[in-house]
């Protein structure tokens, strides 16, 4: 099985659990809706890849693990997009959960998803406790305050925000979360695969930020110029598009550089190459 389809099956199967007999049946559809048809996976596909690095000698846990960075990352889509926030009524090409099922059901959603995470998680890595005592201390730590993308959400709400701490937060957090948690699945010292995470993304939120002040919403699949209207920091605004795009690439050479030696070091550096080309659209990638 491919990368991909091992995405895809582990999401469905954890999916399938919210939708067990008796739960509401907007709510489960809402939580389908919410989940696929996804993007490039990107932060999964960094997880699976680090765990394969490090041996992947757990494929249940690193298989869990994907899946919950996944989960959770799909749950702060569904809240990003509320009209408290960004009142986004498009998300990957089609309408945001909120606009296809109501304000109250797509809150209800993202909680869903944000316990489904863990739910997946203690399923997947029950056979190695340890293993998921970390996991779950890691994940939690990318979601929560005072550092996790619930953090990143709240700092929309201060009147003055720090662009690289927001930033880090925002996204970085949930990047990092995947290289450790994949560390960690596989049985590896977490810690030396965090830089790798971080600089990931960094790069990925500048390129985010690029797409936002010069793509269409028919290319990126959602609302642009949402950061100016919204009044966010965006790294293309305050550097301009000549020092975002060097930026982003200077983090993707870091983001080879700092990748911990490992017996799959030439296969991650593989990996990261491609998927950092995955950030932006194809109008940008000539221009990176």
């Amino acid at each position: 099985m491919d990368v991909g389809r091992r995405i895809e099956a582990v999401l469905d199967v954890a999916v399938s659990h919210a939708e067990a007999p008796g739960a509401p049946p907007l709510l489960a559809e809402a939580i389908r809706y919410a989940v696929f048809p996804g993007g490039h996976r990107i932060r999964p596909r960094l997880c699976l890849a680090v765990a394969r690095a490090c041996g992947d000698d757990d494929p249940a846990a690193s298989d869990a693990a994907a899946a919950a960075i996944e989960l959770l990352h799909c749950a702060s889509l569904v809240h990003d997009d509320l009209p408290c926030f960004d009142d986004a009524p498009m998300r990957r090409q089609k309408p945001s959960v909120h606009a296809a099922f109501g304000v109250p059901l797509a809150v209800l959603t993202g909680d869903a998803l944000i316990v489904a995470a863990f739910e997946t998680l203690a399923r997947g890595a029950a056979r190695s406790p340890g293993r998921l005592a970390a996991l779950v201390g890691l994940v939690a730590r990318a979601v929560g305050s005072p550092s996790g993308i619930v953090a990143g959400q709240a700092w929309e709400s201060e009147p003055h925000v720090d662009l690289v701490e927001y930033q880090q937060a925002k996204t970085g957090a949930l990047f990092a979360a995947a290289t450790v948690a994949g560390a960690a699945a596989a049985g590896a010292a977490p810690l030396p695969w965090r830089l790798l995470g971080e600089c990931l993304g960094e790069a990925y939120q500048v390129a985010d930020d690029l797409r936002d002040v010069a793509c269409r919403q028919e290319e990126i699949g959602k609302p642009a110029g949402r950061d100016a209207t919204l009044g966010r920091p965006n790294a293309a605004a305050l550097l301009g598009m000549g020092g975002a795009l060097e930026r982003l690439r200077r983090l993707t050479r870091e983001a080879v550089e700092v990748i911990p030696d490992c017996s799959g070091q030439a296969v991650m550096r593989a990996e990261i190459e491609a998927q950092t080309r995955l950030f932006l659209p194809a109008s940008l990638r000539e221009a990176a």
